[in-house]
């Protein structure tokens, strides 16, 4: 028996590339409920209310302490305990996203935190009301120094979807599982699945580090016409 059956590799290839569309929906779908529930927690993080702050602050110590495995099966088997009911996929992406809303909500409140003491007042002086506050002031300086960020999050969720596997979510490492156990061979299918991940993150990291570069470049430009007028001024 050889080492790399190429023909086998042809067989599996199909079931792999279809699987990686249920890896690659998981991954939209969970990074979009983290980007926006990260969101909702970092500004509940501000509020002035301070019991709603500690309870924030604890619930998500309390999920980036655990295990995002613990908490899919905790969505999974436990919550139809109390009558609610999900498909894997649902559960999955669920468990996957709140897990990492709680690191978005960190990338989210550094940015804020950036933005300077000024703009908060200026905002306030000008009788902006909450929401004008921060769609119109705040967010767009604080989201995009950390865009950087947040992508390296998506390439990680990206990553970590094959733990979906667990609770029979059909995707990727799946699978290549399953059709390993079919034919005793398991060099092929996760070679493949290897690959697949590789040729889709890589290309990921590279255009999250030209960005990271583009977007430093125009922070280093705005900082030097700012110290020219500064210079003017005087």
């Amino acid at each position: 028996m050889s080492i790399w059956d190429w023909n086998y590799a042809l067989e599996v290839f199909p079931l792999i590339f279809k699987a990686m569309w249920t890896t690659l929906a998981a991954t939209i779908v969970a990074y979009g409920l983290a980007m926006i529930l990260g969101l909702v927690l970092a500004v509940l993080r501000r509020s002035a209310f301070k019991p709603l702050t500690w309870i924030v602050i604890g619930v998500s110590e309390f999920i980036r302490a655990t295990p995002p495995l613990v908490q899919i099966f905790f969505v999974f088997y436990v919550l139809p305990s109390f009558g609610i009911s999900l498909s894997p996929f649902v559960a999955g992406t669920l468990a996957l996203g709140v897990h990492y809303s709680t690191y978005c909500a960190e990338i989210y409140r550094s940015g804020i935190n950036s933005v300077p003491r000024g703009q908060w007042e200026a905002a306030t002086a000008l009788n902006f009301t909450s929401s004008q506050k921060w769609t119109k002031v705040i967010l767009p300086q604080a989201i995009p120094p950390i865009i950087p960020m947040l992508g390296n999050y998506l390439i990680s969720m990206f990553k970590d979807t094959p733990i979906l596997s667990a609770i029979t979510v059909v995707e990727m490492l799946q699978t290549a599982k399953i059709a390993g156990s079919g034919s005793f061979r398991y060099l092929e299918p996760f070679t493949i699945v290897g690959l697949l991940f590789l040729l889709l993150s890589y290309p990921s990291v590279l255009l999250i580090n030209k960005l990271e570069v583009k977007l430093n470049r125009r922070t280093v430009v705005k900082k030097e016409k700012k110290s020219k007028h500064k210079g003017v001024a005087a």
